[in-house]
């Protein structure tokens, strides 16, 4: 429990991007100026296990999409890999994925880029048909991480 504690304030310490409330951590990191006052966070971490809200793989400099879907791909799963990663975990501890897509020909360009994010097993995924995305993206991720526990002495 100590070393536990100790693990949390560290993280606390490190990432100036989190808020505490209630039991809760806040992530909210870095967001375009078009998107900071936007009423979510992109994840909370309530005891050992991180819910990510869904992410858009944005050009940083227009706030939209970009015209190449792997490119958009990669960015959506770059903000994905960065909220996990503010919460002290790694891509390899998220349980579950969900992504979003406006066009299910997209699969295999997605599944391409998505891939190169994992080291180990693969979480359980759904990749679902959507209607239009925000901001003209054809990819909308979100997830559930959990902290694997701590090896007993």
């Amino acid at each position: 429990m100590i070393k536990k504690l100790a693990l949390m304030t560290t993280l606390l310490a490190a990432v100036p991007a989190m808020a505490t409330d209630t039991g809760r951590t806040y992530i909210v990191g870095d967001r375009p100026a078009s998107t900071a006052s936007l009423p979510f966070s992109n994840g909370v971490m309530v005891g050992d296990t991180l819910y990510v809200g869904g992410h858009l793989g944005l050009d940083p400099a227009t706030s939209q999409a970009p015209a190449d879907t792997k490119i958009e791909a990669q960015l959506v799963m770059d903000a994905i890999k960065k909220t996990v990663e503010q919460a002290g975990l790694s891509m390899d501890d998220l349980t579950s994925v969900t992504v979003f897509c406006t066009d299910l020909k997209l699969y295999d360009t997605f599944n391409a880029v998505y891939r190169a994010y994992f080291k180990g097993k693969f979480p359980a995924r759904a990749f679902i048909g959507a209607g239009s995305l925000l901001r003209g993206a054809h990819y909308e991720v979100l997830g559930v991480a959990v902290r694997p526990a701590l090896k007993k002495d």
